[in-house]
């Protein structure tokens, strides 16, 4: 017990430490990268006016900082980091980045978070049978469904389901988080009013995940089905039920893993089209607003967030693998 606590404690310590240098390389290159796009947050702002002269563009780079060589400007911004501090906004609102980043980061991570679990949900099934019937009918069939799925652009599928069930038939809205008359809803109303705003974006994120998820566990499925232990635990007496659920799945289920570790990372840049059509508030929509205006601290604070996705999804992975491989877990 004692031994597997340290081995437990040994092996965070060296996964904290290693995800710290991934982070800080991270956050390095992607401050250097947007700095090395044209234009600027002044220019931005004083490009529509023909009054504005190089004086005050100088005293804007001065005030925002911009004046000060790169690295200089990567170290203060890393020392109000570990301040918790992503500074304030360049745009117009001029608002604390962290404000702005925490008010649609519930919208992002939830709408993300039902499309995977609803992806989950019907895509493991899919990617078990489809492996088991191997050949048959069924088997094609899901095929087919699923390149449907991996041929369909994001974009294009919600152009289509706003056309038909917005446009057409006024079944569902089209876009926005709420209706015009929300404040004046009951409880109950007000939730069956943003669930009816985000359904066609759930929709759209639920299919391109069960696309992918269900390739690779049939891929895996079929794999693990013709290994030894199978045949020996078939050669048991065992059930097809417990062999295939038990055993197969079990073993068939890392590459899924590696593939839904990787898919945490994307709840932002993943967002960016969705939220965009559906003119969702979220952190996609969020990102894109401030490349565009060319918002450094509102840009970076996004990318921190995007980065912290990214390590705990590694994280978690590594943690999933453990549980569902027992060879892998007394690997130091």
């Amino acid at each position: 017990m004692a031994n597997s606590f340290v081995t437990t404690l040994l092996f965070l310590s060296k996964k904290a430490i290693w995800l710290m240098v991934i982070f800080l390389g991270i956050t390095l290159i992607s401050f250097f990268v947007i700095h090395l796009a044209p234009g600027s947050p002044t220019d931005m702002q004083t490009s529509l006016n023909p009054l504005v002269n190089e004086a005050y563009r100088a005293k804007l780079n001065a005030l925002y900082g911009l004046d000060k060589p790169i690295f200089i400007q990567y170290y203060e911004w890393l020392i109000r980091l570990i301040q918790f501090d992503f500074g304030n906004s360049l745009s117009g609102d001029a608002r604390p980045v962290m404000d702005k980043i925490l008010e649609r980061l519930p919208l992002t991570v939830g709408l993300n978070l039902v499309s995977i679990l609803l992806a989950l949900l019907i895509a493991l099934p899919i990617g078990i049978i489809s492996a088991v019937k191997q050949g048959t009918f069924i088997d094609k069939f899901f095929t087919f469904l699923v390149f449907l799925g991996f041929a369909m652009p994001g974009f294009w599928l919600a152009l289509l389901l706003m056309l038909y069930f917005g446009i057409e038939h006024g079944i569902l809205p089209i876009s926005g988080l709420t209706s015009l008359n929300f404040a004046e809803l009951s409880l109950w109303e007000k939730c069956l009013d943003i669930s009816s705003h985000l359904l066609l974006p759930i929709i759209v994120s639920t299919i391109g995940a069960i696309a992918g998820t269900s390739r690779f566990l049939r891929s895996s499925m079929l794999e693990v089905l013709h290994q030894d232990f199978i045949l020996t635990a078939r050669a048991k007496g065992l059930t097809k039920t417990t062999v295939i659920l038990k055993h197969a799945l079990r073993n068939a289920l890392l590459p899924v893993i590696t593939l839904l570790g990787l898919s945490i990372p994307g709840l932002i840049g993943g967002s960016v089209i969705i939220e965009s059509i559906f003119a969702l508030p979220g952190l996609g929509q969020l990102f894109y607003s401030a490349v565009i205006a060319r918002d450094y601290p509102l840009i970076m604070g996004n990318l921190v967030f995007g980065a912290i996705l990214t390590l705990l999804g590694n994280l978690l992975a590594d943690f999933c693998y453990k549980l569902a491989d027992p060879r892998i877990r007394g690997i130091k």
